[in-house]
């Protein structure tokens, strides 16, 4: 059913009222059925919003099996990125790479580590290994991450795509996971780096002068 134009305009005036706190508060169906209308007005940051607060969904409620229809859209890290025209390095291990027809640095980004601050969404992209408590920073994938935080530091513009999978126990999941389901290629996150400390952080999605905006 074709939403009217009344509707969309409603729903893109209050769009900047989603935060992940309030996205977080709904239940299973709510979400599913707000990421659906974010898709389909354009709505790329709440429906990030949406994906994030699902896959954290085992954690708060009962766990509800996904639907097949979510399963047949994710793709492969290689395939998210050449659809936003970017090709990974090493298609194995790279994690994010730069778009030559703009300079914009696209990374993936664990979904099930996004985090809720400051009314809007965290993702620790890169943090030092110290005595060994981050030894993928020191790897070559690694390296390229810290490399790509730093060009956005820099002025560059920066996307994320989200990673869905199963974290194994002692390790990055960009390292090692039990699983890696693949990724939603239709969500795509606009965010800023903030170094906090030697941490490099995706931020996106905060409250700016007291005003919510995605």
């Amino acid at each position: 059913m074709a939403i009217n134009d009344t509707a969309i305009r409603q729903f893109r005036s209050r769009a900047a009222e989603w935060t992940m706190e309030r996205v977080a508060k709904l239940e299973r169906e709510e979400i599913e059925q707000l990421r659906t209308n974010a898709l389909g007005l354009g709505e790329q940051q709440v429906a990030a919003l949406c994906e994030a607060a699902l896959a954290n969904c085992p954690k708060r409620r009962h766990a509800v099996p996904a639907k097949k229809g979510k399963a047949q859209r994710l793709v492969s890290r290689s395939a998210a990125f050449e659809a936003r025209g970017v090709y990974l390095e090493n298609a194995r291990t790279s994690w994010g790479g730069v778009r030559k027809s703009d300079g914009v640095v696209v990374m993936g980004l664990w979904a099930d580590a996004v985090k809720s601050r400051d009314g809007g969404c965290g993702c620790l992209l890169w943090a030092p290994n110290v005595d060994g408590s981050h030894p993928w920073s020191d790897s070559a994938p690694g390296q390229e991450r810290l490399k790509h935080c730093r060009l956005v530091m820099a002025g560059a513009a920066a996307e994320g795509l989200l990673v869905f999978g199963e974290r194994l126990a002692g390790h990055m999941p960009e390292e090692k996971a039990r699983s890696v389901h693949g990724v939603d290629p239709q969500t795509v996150v606009h965010f800023k780096v903030e170094k906090r400390g030697e941490q490099y952080w995706a931020i996106w999605g905060k409250r700016t002068n007291g005003a919510p905006r995605v």
